[in-house]
Protein backbone atom coordinates (compact mmCIF):
# COMPACT_ATOMS: atom_id res chain seq x y z
CA UNK A 1 0.00 0.00 0.00
CA UNK A 2 2.91 2.18 0.94
CA UNK A 3 4.89 1.97 -2.65
CA UNK A 4 1.22 2.07 -3.81
CA UNK A 5 0.98 5.65 -2.58
CA UNK A 6 4.68 6.13 -3.30
CA UNK A 7 4.30 5.69 -6.59
CA UNK A 8 0.71 7.76 -6.93
CA UNK A 9 2.56 10.64 -5.72
CA UNK A 10 5.45 10.62 -8.32
CA UNK A 11 3.26 10.38 -10.73
CA UNK A 12 1.49 13.30 -9.29
CA UNK A 13 4.89 15.50 -8.82
CA UNK A 14 5.91 14.80 -12.34
CA UNK A 15 7.93 17.50 -14.08
CA UNK A 16 5.21 19.55 -16.46
CA UNK A 17 5.89 18.85 -19.87
CA UNK A 18 4.04 17.97 -23.28
CA UNK A 19 6.29 15.63 -25.07
CA UNK A 20 3.19 15.31 -28.09
CA UNK A 21 3.06 18.98 -28.39
CA UNK A 22 7.13 19.02 -28.76
CA UNK A 23 6.76 16.50 -31.42
CA UNK A 24 4.42 18.37 -33.10
CA UNK A 25 6.22 21.61 -33.10
CA UNK A 26 9.55 19.89 -34.50
CA UNK A 27 7.25 18.21 -37.16
CA UNK A 28 5.49 21.21 -37.99
CA UNK A 29 9.32 22.67 -38.66
CA UNK A 30 10.23 20.04 -41.13
CA UNK A 31 6.64 20.13 -42.64
CA UNK A 32 7.16 24.16 -43.29
CA UNK A 33 10.59 25.32 -42.55
CA UNK A 34 9.83 28.85 -43.08
CA UNK A 35 7.74 28.69 -40.30
CA UNK A 36 10.87 29.16 -38.00
CA UNK A 37 11.02 32.55 -38.24
CA UNK A 38 7.41 32.57 -36.81
CA UNK A 39 8.45 31.17 -33.74
CA UNK A 40 12.21 32.18 -32.84
CA UNK A 41 11.72 34.78 -30.55
CA UNK A 42 9.52 32.87 -28.71
CA UNK A 43 10.90 29.89 -28.03
CA UNK A 44 14.60 28.22 -27.35
CA UNK A 45 16.21 25.02 -27.18
CA UNK A 46 15.68 24.54 -23.65
CA UNK A 47 12.40 25.36 -23.86
CA UNK A 48 12.00 21.91 -24.88
CA UNK A 49 12.08 18.81 -21.95
CA UNK A 50 13.27 16.08 -23.88
CA UNK A 51 16.48 16.21 -24.68
CA UNK A 52 16.80 14.56 -27.75
CA UNK A 53 14.16 17.59 -28.48
CA UNK A 54 16.33 20.11 -27.89
CA UNK A 55 19.13 18.90 -30.20
CA UNK A 56 16.82 18.26 -33.04
CA UNK A 57 15.59 21.88 -32.58
CA UNK A 58 19.35 23.22 -32.17
CA UNK A 59 20.32 21.35 -35.53
CA UNK A 60 17.08 22.72 -37.33
CA UNK A 61 18.07 26.32 -35.71
CA UNK A 62 21.70 25.55 -37.14
CA UNK A 63 20.66 24.57 -40.88
CA UNK A 64 18.47 27.27 -41.21
CA UNK A 65 21.03 30.13 -40.16
CA UNK A 66 23.35 28.57 -42.98
CA UNK A 67 20.44 28.84 -45.31
CA UNK A 68 20.26 25.22 -45.22
CA UNK A 69 17.49 23.03 -46.65
CA UNK A 70 15.75 21.40 -43.57
CA UNK A 71 14.56 17.93 -44.17
CA UNK A 72 14.71 14.74 -42.72
CA UNK A 73 18.03 14.24 -45.21
CA UNK A 74 19.84 17.24 -43.93
CA UNK A 75 18.61 17.18 -40.45
CA UNK A 76 20.07 13.83 -39.69
CA UNK A 77 23.17 14.81 -41.38
CA UNK A 78 23.49 17.18 -39.17
CA UNK A 79 22.36 15.38 -35.55
CA UNK A 80 25.22 12.73 -36.73
CA UNK A 81 27.90 15.44 -37.06
CA UNK A 82 26.70 16.55 -33.73
CA UNK A 83 27.12 13.08 -32.15
CA UNK A 84 23.36 13.10 -31.69
CA UNK A 85 22.98 10.20 -33.95
CA UNK A 86 25.01 7.34 -35.05
CA UNK A 87 25.28 6.53 -38.58
CA UNK A 88 22.56 4.61 -38.54
CA UNK A 89 20.59 5.73 -35.92
CA UNK A 90 18.15 8.31 -35.89
CA UNK A 91 16.01 8.16 -39.22
CA UNK A 92 13.11 6.68 -38.28
CA UNK A 93 12.42 8.68 -35.20
CA UNK A 94 12.78 12.17 -37.27
CA UNK A 95 10.60 10.89 -40.09
CA UNK A 96 7.92 9.90 -37.37
CA UNK A 97 8.18 13.70 -36.20
CA UNK A 98 6.89 14.66 -39.76
CA UNK A 99 4.10 11.80 -40.35
CA UNK A 100 2.68 12.70 -37.01
CA UNK A 101 1.87 16.39 -38.17
CA UNK A 102 -0.23 16.73 -41.08
CA UNK A 103 0.79 20.80 -41.24
CA UNK A 104 2.58 23.84 -40.00
CA UNK A 105 -1.10 25.46 -39.36
CA UNK A 106 -1.23 25.22 -35.71
CA UNK A 107 2.32 25.38 -35.14
CA UNK A 108 1.46 29.00 -33.01
CA UNK A 109 -0.56 26.70 -30.69
CA UNK A 110 1.72 23.98 -30.32
CA UNK A 111 5.01 26.70 -29.44
CA UNK A 112 2.34 28.48 -26.99
CA UNK A 113 1.68 24.57 -25.29
CA UNK A 114 5.66 23.61 -25.31
CA UNK A 115 6.50 27.54 -24.14
CA UNK A 116 4.08 27.72 -21.14
CA UNK A 117 4.92 24.06 -19.42
CA UNK A 118 8.66 25.62 -19.75
CA UNK A 119 7.59 27.68 -17.39
CA UNK A 120 5.91 25.62 -15.37
CA UNK A 121 9.23 23.88 -14.70
CA UNK A 122 10.79 26.80 -14.45
CA UNK A 123 8.08 28.06 -11.48
CA UNK A 124 8.91 24.76 -9.67
CA UNK A 125 12.63 25.23 -9.85
CA UNK A 126 12.95 28.22 -8.60
CA UNK A 127 10.13 27.41 -5.78
CA UNK A 128 12.88 24.69 -4.72
CA UNK A 129 15.56 27.29 -5.02
CA UNK A 130 13.96 29.43 -2.49
CA UNK A 131 12.57 26.75 -0.09
CA UNK A 132 16.23 25.53 0.51
CA UNK A 133 17.25 29.45 1.43
CA UNK A 134 14.97 29.54 3.56
CA UNK A 135 15.45 26.14 5.09
CA UNK A 136 19.65 27.24 5.18
CA UNK A 137 18.94 29.82 7.06
CA UNK A 138 22.26 31.98 5.62
CA UNK A 139 20.66 34.18 4.13
CA UNK A 140 19.01 37.28 5.12
CA UNK A 141 15.44 37.53 4.79
CA UNK A 142 15.18 40.82 2.52
CA UNK A 143 17.97 38.44 0.57
CA UNK A 144 15.67 35.82 0.11
CA UNK A 145 12.64 37.66 -0.88
CA UNK A 146 14.78 39.89 -3.10
CA UNK A 147 15.81 36.81 -4.98
CA UNK A 148 12.36 35.39 -5.00
CA UNK A 149 11.52 38.62 -6.73
CA UNK A 150 14.05 38.73 -8.84
CA UNK A 151 13.41 35.27 -10.27
CA UNK A 152 9.64 35.52 -10.87
CA UNK A 153 10.38 38.90 -12.72
CA UNK A 154 12.79 37.12 -15.31
CA UNK A 155 10.18 34.00 -15.49
CA UNK A 156 7.12 37.15 -16.36
CA UNK A 157 9.65 39.20 -18.42
CA UNK A 158 10.62 36.08 -20.58
CA UNK A 159 14.32 36.38 -19.26
CA UNK A 160 15.71 33.51 -17.53
CA UNK A 161 19.70 33.41 -15.72
CA UNK A 162 19.86 30.13 -14.62
CA UNK A 163 21.50 29.12 -18.01
CA UNK A 164 23.69 29.59 -20.77
CA UNK A 165 22.67 31.15 -24.03
CA UNK A 166 23.31 29.21 -27.33
CA UNK A 167 25.63 31.94 -29.35
CA UNK A 168 23.25 31.32 -32.24
CA UNK A 169 20.91 32.70 -30.27
CA UNK A 170 22.89 35.58 -29.07
CA UNK A 171 24.07 36.05 -32.81
CA UNK A 172 20.33 35.91 -34.08
CA UNK A 173 19.70 39.28 -31.75
CA UNK A 174 22.65 40.72 -32.65
CA UNK A 175 22.22 40.58 -36.58
CA UNK A 176 18.62 41.72 -35.69
CA UNK A 177 20.08 44.89 -34.19
CA UNK A 178 22.35 45.37 -36.86
CA UNK A 179 19.68 45.36 -39.12
CA UNK A 180 17.26 47.79 -37.30
CA UNK A 181 20.16 50.21 -36.88
CA UNK A 182 20.64 50.11 -40.85
CA UNK A 183 17.15 51.08 -41.24
CA UNK A 184 17.03 53.67 -38.45
CA UNK A 185 19.80 55.35 -37.09
CA UNK A 186 18.28 56.76 -33.82
CA UNK A 187 17.93 52.70 -32.90
CA UNK A 188 21.75 53.07 -31.99
CA UNK A 189 20.73 56.11 -29.31
CA UNK A 190 20.33 55.14 -25.66
CA UNK A 191 18.06 57.16 -23.20
CA UNK A 192 18.61 60.85 -24.71
CA UNK A 193 19.51 63.13 -21.63
CA UNK A 194 18.08 66.26 -23.53
CA UNK A 195 21.16 68.38 -23.46
CA UNK A 196 22.67 67.54 -27.11
CA UNK A 197 26.56 68.38 -26.21
CA UNK A 198 25.82 65.23 -23.20
CA UNK A 199 24.09 63.35 -26.06
CA UNK A 200 26.77 63.66 -28.54
CA UNK A 201 29.69 62.61 -26.31
CA UNK A 202 27.59 59.59 -24.45
CA UNK A 203 25.27 58.54 -28.04
CA UNK A 204 22.55 58.48 -25.09
CA UNK A 205 22.19 56.90 -21.83
CA UNK A 206 22.47 52.91 -22.41
CA UNK A 207 20.44 50.68 -21.06
CA UNK A 208 21.68 49.17 -17.49
CA UNK A 209 23.90 51.84 -17.06
CA UNK A 210 25.10 53.24 -13.96
CA UNK A 211 25.80 56.75 -14.67
CA UNK A 212 27.04 58.78 -11.88
CA UNK A 213 26.47 62.44 -11.50
CA UNK A 214 29.77 63.97 -9.07
CA UNK A 215 29.90 67.67 -7.84
CA UNK A 216 30.68 69.05 -4.91
CA UNK A 217 27.51 70.84 -2.39
CA UNK A 218 25.77 73.60 -4.33
CA UNK A 219 27.04 72.90 -7.72
CA UNK A 220 23.88 71.78 -9.24
CA UNK A 221 23.84 67.85 -9.66
CA UNK A 222 20.16 67.95 -8.24
CA UNK A 223 18.70 70.48 -10.62
CA UNK A 224 20.72 68.63 -13.42
CA UNK A 225 19.27 65.25 -12.28
CA UNK A 226 15.96 66.88 -12.46
CA UNK A 227 16.29 68.46 -16.07
CA UNK A 228 17.52 64.56 -17.35
CA UNK A 229 14.46 63.30 -15.85
CA UNK A 230 12.08 66.03 -16.94
CA UNK A 231 13.61 65.74 -20.19
CA UNK A 232 13.15 62.04 -20.54
CA UNK A 233 9.85 61.62 -19.24
CA UNK A 234 8.73 64.42 -22.16
CA UNK A 235 10.69 63.11 -25.15
CA UNK A 236 10.27 58.99 -23.98
CA UNK A 237 6.80 58.93 -22.70
CA UNK A 238 8.19 56.20 -20.02
CA UNK A 239 7.78 56.30 -16.73
CA UNK A 240 10.55 57.99 -14.66
CA UNK A 241 11.09 56.96 -10.99
CA UNK A 242 13.10 59.82 -8.80
CA UNK A 243 14.32 58.44 -5.34
CA UNK A 244 14.42 61.66 -3.90
CA UNK A 245 16.63 60.75 -0.14
CA UNK A 246 17.14 64.50 0.44
CA UNK A 247 14.45 67.17 -0.48
CA UNK A 248 10.33 66.32 -0.18
CA UNK A 249 8.58 65.11 -3.03
CA UNK A 250 6.74 68.95 -2.84
CA UNK A 251 10.16 70.54 -2.43
CA UNK A 252 11.21 68.56 -5.64
CA UNK A 253 8.14 69.61 -7.84
CA UNK A 254 8.58 73.20 -6.73
CA UNK A 255 11.91 72.68 -8.40
CA UNK A 256 10.84 70.91 -11.47
CA UNK A 257 8.10 73.97 -12.17
CA UNK A 258 10.40 76.53 -11.84
CA UNK A 259 12.68 75.11 -14.26
CA UNK A 260 9.87 74.10 -16.73
CA UNK A 261 8.29 77.38 -16.35
CA UNK A 262 10.96 79.39 -16.33
CA UNK A 263 9.86 81.30 -12.88
CA UNK A 264 12.47 82.93 -10.01
CA UNK A 265 12.17 79.83 -7.78
CA UNK A 266 12.97 82.63 -4.57
CA UNK A 267 9.52 84.04 -5.88
CA UNK A 268 7.72 80.39 -6.33
CA UNK A 269 9.00 79.79 -2.66
CA UNK A 270 7.39 83.13 -1.11
CA UNK A 271 4.29 83.67 -2.87
CA UNK A 272 5.28 86.87 -5.19
CA UNK A 273 4.11 85.59 -8.52
CA UNK A 274 2.43 87.85 -10.79
CA UNK A 275 -0.05 86.93 -13.46
CA UNK A 276 2.04 86.50 -15.96
CA UNK A 277 4.30 83.98 -14.04
CA UNK A 278 1.05 82.32 -12.86
CA UNK A 279 0.55 81.55 -16.49
CA UNK A 280 3.71 80.05 -16.80
CA UNK A 281 3.00 77.80 -13.68
CA UNK A 282 -0.24 76.94 -15.24
CA UNK A 283 1.20 75.74 -18.44
CA UNK A 284 4.42 73.75 -16.82
CA UNK A 285 2.42 72.15 -14.23
CA UNK A 286 0.20 71.13 -17.26
CA UNK A 287 3.35 69.22 -18.87
CA UNK A 288 4.63 67.88 -16.27
CA UNK A 289 1.48 66.44 -15.41
CA UNK A 290 0.78 64.52 -18.41
CA UNK A 291 4.58 62.64 -17.62
CA UNK A 292 4.99 59.56 -15.88
CA UNK A 293 7.74 60.54 -13.38
CA UNK A 294 7.05 59.25 -10.05
CA UNK A 295 8.92 59.97 -6.71
CA UNK A 296 9.68 58.47 -3.79
CA UNK A 297 11.07 60.67 -0.63
CA UNK A 298 11.60 57.57 1.62
CA UNK A 299 14.82 58.53 3.50
CA UNK A 300 17.94 56.08 4.34
CA UNK A 301 16.28 53.91 1.73
CA UNK A 302 18.16 50.95 0.80
CA UNK A 303 18.89 48.98 -2.94
CA UNK A 304 16.63 45.91 -2.26
CA UNK A 305 13.73 48.25 -1.29
CA UNK A 306 14.15 50.02 -4.70
CA UNK A 307 14.33 47.00 -6.78
CA UNK A 308 11.21 45.92 -4.89
CA UNK A 309 9.07 48.97 -5.78
CA UNK A 310 11.01 49.21 -9.27
CA UNK A 311 9.85 45.92 -10.51
CA UNK A 312 6.27 46.95 -10.09
CA UNK A 313 6.66 49.66 -12.59
CA UNK A 314 5.54 49.30 -16.00
CA UNK A 315 7.17 51.13 -19.24
CA UNK A 316 10.00 52.15 -17.45
CA UNK A 317 12.85 54.25 -18.87
CA UNK A 318 14.94 56.36 -16.37
CA UNK A 319 15.63 55.91 -12.01
CA UNK A 320 16.89 58.79 -10.44
CA UNK A 321 18.67 58.91 -7.47
CA UNK A 322 19.47 62.13 -4.82
CA UNK A 323 21.66 60.78 -4.08
CA UNK A 324 24.10 58.18 -3.04
CA UNK A 325 25.31 59.31 0.41
CA UNK A 326 22.08 59.28 1.67
CA UNK A 327 21.31 55.20 0.80
CA UNK A 328 21.52 52.78 3.71
CA UNK A 329 22.78 48.80 2.92
CA UNK A 330 20.96 45.95 4.00
CA UNK A 331 23.70 45.17 6.40
CA UNK A 332 25.83 47.60 9.16
CA UNK A 333 30.01 47.29 8.19
CA UNK A 334 32.49 48.46 9.67
CA UNK A 335 33.37 51.52 7.37
CA UNK A 336 31.30 53.72 5.41
CA UNK A 337 33.47 53.05 2.28
CA UNK A 338 32.81 49.52 2.76
CA UNK A 339 29.37 50.09 3.11
CA UNK A 340 28.53 52.48 -0.21
CA UNK A 341 31.09 50.17 -2.51
CA UNK A 342 28.38 47.86 -1.56
CA UNK A 343 25.35 49.79 -2.68
CA UNK A 344 27.22 50.88 -5.24
CA UNK A 345 27.92 47.44 -7.19
CA UNK A 346 23.59 46.85 -6.16
CA UNK A 347 22.68 49.95 -8.03
CA UNK A 348 24.66 48.44 -11.24
CA UNK A 349 23.29 45.02 -10.62
CA UNK A 350 19.62 46.84 -10.30
CA UNK A 351 20.28 48.61 -13.41
CA UNK A 352 21.17 45.62 -15.11
CA UNK A 353 18.46 43.47 -13.69
CA UNK A 354 16.36 46.08 -15.21
CA UNK A 355 17.36 46.74 -18.00
CA UNK A 356 17.14 50.71 -17.84
CA UNK A 357 19.61 53.61 -17.14
CA UNK A 358 20.15 54.51 -13.78
CA UNK A 359 21.54 58.02 -12.87
CA UNK A 360 22.53 58.65 -9.41
CA UNK A 361 24.30 61.51 -7.80
CA UNK A 362 27.43 62.07 -5.40
CA UNK A 363 29.16 64.05 -3.45
CA UNK A 364 32.36 65.20 -3.92
CA UNK A 365 35.46 64.99 -1.35
CA UNK A 366 37.12 68.68 -0.59
CA UNK A 367 39.96 67.31 -2.87
CA UNK A 368 39.21 69.80 -5.36
CA UNK A 369 39.14 72.53 -3.09
CA UNK A 370 43.06 72.30 -2.30
CA UNK A 371 43.69 72.54 -5.94
CA UNK A 372 44.78 74.92 -8.21
CA UNK A 373 42.54 73.49 -10.76
CA UNK A 374 39.44 72.66 -8.89
CA UNK A 375 38.10 70.71 -11.69
CA UNK A 376 37.32 66.96 -10.17
CA UNK A 377 38.78 64.34 -10.64
CA UNK A 378 37.73 60.28 -10.24
CA UNK A 379 39.98 60.25 -6.83
CA UNK A 380 37.51 62.66 -5.45
CA UNK A 381 34.75 60.64 -5.12
CA UNK A 382 33.63 59.91 -1.86
CA UNK A 383 33.63 57.17 0.23
CA UNK A 384 34.38 54.69 -2.16
CA UNK A 385 36.89 53.65 -5.67
CA UNK A 386 34.26 51.04 -6.14
CA UNK A 387 31.81 53.67 -7.31
CA UNK A 388 34.23 54.75 -10.09
CA UNK A 389 34.43 50.73 -10.72
CA UNK A 390 31.21 49.86 -10.96
CA UNK A 391 29.49 53.10 -12.73
CA UNK A 392 29.41 52.89 -16.95
CA UNK A 393 29.70 56.70 -17.09
CA UNK A 394 31.04 59.24 -14.69
CA UNK A 395 30.00 63.14 -15.06
CA UNK A 396 31.26 65.99 -12.75
CA UNK A 397 29.59 69.17 -12.62
CA UNK A 398 32.26 72.04 -12.41
CA UNK A 399 31.37 76.13 -12.37
CA UNK A 400 34.12 78.46 -12.21
CA UNK A 401 31.78 80.92 -10.12
CA UNK A 402 31.19 78.43 -7.86
CA UNK A 403 35.13 79.41 -6.70
CA UNK A 404 35.10 82.75 -7.43
CA UNK A 405 33.79 85.22 -5.03
CA UNK A 406 35.60 88.55 -6.35
CA UNK A 407 33.69 87.54 -10.15
CA UNK A 408 32.01 90.74 -11.75
CA UNK A 409 28.45 90.18 -11.85
CA UNK A 410 28.31 91.29 -15.30
CA UNK A 411 31.15 88.54 -16.95
CA UNK A 412 30.45 87.13 -19.83
CA UNK A 413 30.72 83.78 -18.52
CA UNK A 414 30.01 83.36 -15.01
CA UNK A 415 27.33 81.27 -15.26
CA UNK A 416 29.01 78.58 -17.78
CA UNK A 417 29.13 75.32 -16.05
CA UNK A 418 30.79 72.24 -17.34
CA UNK A 419 29.57 69.06 -17.84
CA UNK A 420 33.10 66.82 -17.02
CA UNK A 421 32.53 63.18 -18.26
CA UNK A 422 35.71 61.48 -16.88
CA UNK A 423 34.85 58.04 -17.42
CA UNK A 424 32.57 56.47 -20.05
CA UNK A 425 32.21 52.58 -21.03
CA UNK A 426 31.02 52.98 -24.04
CA UNK A 427 32.90 55.75 -26.08
CA UNK A 428 35.07 58.70 -25.63
CA UNK A 429 35.66 61.23 -22.57
CA UNK A 430 35.56 65.05 -22.92
CA UNK A 431 34.24 68.72 -21.52
CA UNK A 432 30.63 69.98 -22.49
CA UNK A 433 29.69 73.52 -21.82
CA UNK A 434 26.22 74.23 -20.47
CA UNK A 435 24.56 77.28 -19.76
CA UNK A 436 23.48 77.68 -15.41
CA UNK A 437 20.19 79.31 -15.03
CA UNK A 438 20.54 79.14 -11.56
CA UNK A 439 17.43 81.71 -10.95
CA UNK A 440 15.40 78.55 -12.36
CA UNK A 441 17.74 75.72 -11.29
CA UNK A 442 17.88 75.23 -14.89
CA UNK A 443 20.98 73.83 -17.12
CA UNK A 444 20.94 74.47 -21.04
CA UNK A 445 22.90 73.18 -23.92
CA UNK A 446 25.11 75.88 -25.28
CA UNK A 447 25.80 75.47 -29.21
CA UNK A 448 29.35 74.85 -29.55
CA UNK A 449 28.84 74.92 -33.28
CA UNK A 450 28.22 78.64 -33.53
CA UNK A 451 30.86 81.70 -32.41
CA UNK A 452 28.81 82.46 -28.56
CA UNK A 453 27.68 86.37 -28.68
Amino acid sequence: MADMMHKDSELLRRMPCSISAERALLGSILFDPNAITEIAGNIGADDFYVQEHKQIYLAMRELFDASQEIDPVTLIDALVHKGVYEKSGGEDYIRSLLDATPSAQNIADYTRIVKEESVRRRIIEVCGEISDLSFGEQEGVAQVLDLAQSRFTEIAQGRDSRTFRHISDVLRDVMANLHTLQTDKDAARGTPTGFAGVDKLLVGMGNSDLVLVGARPGMGKTAFALNVATNVALQTGKKVCIFSLEMGAEQLASRMIASEALVDSYRLRSGQIDDDEWKKIADATMRLSGTDILIDDTSGITVTAMKAKLRRVENLGLVVIDYLGLMESEQHYDSRALEVSVISRGLKLMAKELRVPILCCAQLSRGPEGRTDKRPQLSDLRDSGAIEQDADVVMFLYREEYYNTSRDPDQKDGNIAEVIVQKNRHGSTGNVKMAWLPAYTKFRTIDTEREEP
